[in-house]
């Protein structure tokens, strides 16, 4: 256990760690309110409509990745994260403030969605980058393991109070709770002591844009391999909002409480796959390899469970393999990096992975409209299986250059 949560040990992480798990779980309530007043109120059931917010949710992130990643290695993290919090903030108060008025509509929704896009353009990579300031690369992949840790167990808790809330006092109250609950992460960065943080690796000349982030990637074999895998399965894999309020409510038929269960399942499979992965030294590409097979058969299994409940606890291994996967390529893109372009590359692996969703979701929202909610899990497990095929082949060059190296240097020893 001490291994698990070593980086709690410092006083910087631990408070962090405390902020961001309040503000998490604010997040994953509104997450959980926007999607269902999107397919319960706003349309009739429309999952296409469900795929579009999250294309625009996450859209900014590819767009904006000339600036991002800059940002985050150019600017002071902590003042960065300052600013995209409050103004996170402030766009779950105005959503709240329209849907309490009862004048919220789609188009407001989109919108809403779009800005929030757009502030985590920049505030993901600046986060995560932020964490090496506060631990340290000794224990970074322990902190980026139990930050998937904090941000899914808050998916434990966050959609099932907001699937109580939003039966008995609306969405527009879960939206003003999401915006009171990030005073604690706003409060933590307040209280953080900068004489203890990390120091961060300056870039020299290497601080062109983004451009050095990509160079950096392509001429890198094994970062080139993460980032396909990412495509994958975040453009066609991870669409989760929309296989679980499309299954819920069309083939299963229940209420806003048992569908804020249903994600709670996997956050609780994801949670395990964090706590496993913060016991881990160091991110491998078998394990990578693993994850995306798993990933793609237990969303294949998930398509076919014929009741409410073996279907959450197939979302229990969904999620399992789900964080196992993400948690194992950010910590290989963030520790196979040149630390001087960290930032760069962490924009990067979000621009793919997060950024492919608006061509993903909307595909995904049209086979669940079109064929039914089970094929799109189906579609979706294919993402994994894809994933899983460019890993091996990934794998099977490391080995068959292993081997060829192997050979030269007993060939030098010989001759």
């Amino acid at each position: 256990m001490r291994t698990t949560f070593r980086s709690l040990a410092g006083y910087n992480y631990r408070l962090w760690a405390a902020g961001a798990l309040v503000s998490n779980v604010g997040t994953w309530m509104q997450r959980t309110a926007q999607d269902w007043i999107v397919l319960t109120q706003l349309t009739n059931q429309d999952a296409t409509a469900v795929g579009i917010v999250m294309s625009l949710q996450f859209g900014p992130q590819f767009l904006l990745l000339p600036l991002t990643g800059y940002v985050a290695d150019g600017l002071d993290r902590r003042k960065l994260l300052f600013f995209t919090q409050a103004a996170m903030a402030l766009l779950a108060l105005g959503l709240g403030v329209l849907t309490l008025l009862d004048a919220v509509q789609l188009w407001h929704v989109y919108l809403f969605a779009f800005l929030l896009g757009c502030v985590t353009a920049f505030d993901a990579p600046t986060r995560q980058s932020f964490v090496a300031e506060l631990v340290g690369d000794a224990h970074l992949s322990n902190a980026v393991a139990l930050n998937s840790t904090s941000f899914n167990a808050a998916r434990m808790v966050g959609p099932a109070v907001a699937g109580v809330l939003i039966a008995a006092v609306g969405c527009g109250w879960v939206f003003m709770l999401n915006a009171l609950s990030f005073v604690a992460v706003l409060g933590a960065l307040a209280l953080l002591r900068p004489g203890q943080f990390h120091p961060r690796v300056a870039g020299g000349g290497q601080r062109r844009g983004v451009a050095d982030g990509m160079r950096h990637v392509w001429h890198r074999p094994d970062l080139r391999v993460v980032l396909a895998m990412f495509f994958l399965i975040g453009a066609f894999g991870i669409n989760f909002p929309i296989y679980i309020s499309t299954m819920a409510v069309s083939v299963f038929h229940v209420g806003a409480s048992q569908f804020g269960l249903l994600t709670s399942s996997m956050a609780v499979g994801s949670v395990t796959g964090a706590l496993m992965a913060a016991g881990r030294e160091k991110p491998r590409m078998q394990l990578l390899l693993g994850a995306a097979l798993a990933f793609g058969t237990f969303l294949l299994v998930a398509a076919v469970m014929p009741s409410y409940r073996l279907f959450a606890v197939a979302l229990f291994f969904v999620g399992l393999s789900t964080q196992t996967f993400t948690t194992t390529a950010h910590s290989a893109a963030q520790l196979w990096c040149d630390p001087a372009l960290r930032g760069r590359v962490i924009a990067l692996v979000l621009a793919v992975s997060a950024g492919s969703t608006p061509l993903g979701a909307p595909l995904i929202g049209l086979v669940a409209n079109t064929l039914g909610p089970r094929w799109s899990l189906v579609a979706g497990a294919s993402s994994g299986f894809l994933a899983a095929i460019v890993g091996l082949s990934a794998l099977a060059r490391q080995r068959r250059a292993a081997r060829a190296a192997l050979a030269a240097n007993a060939g030098a020893r010989t001759g």
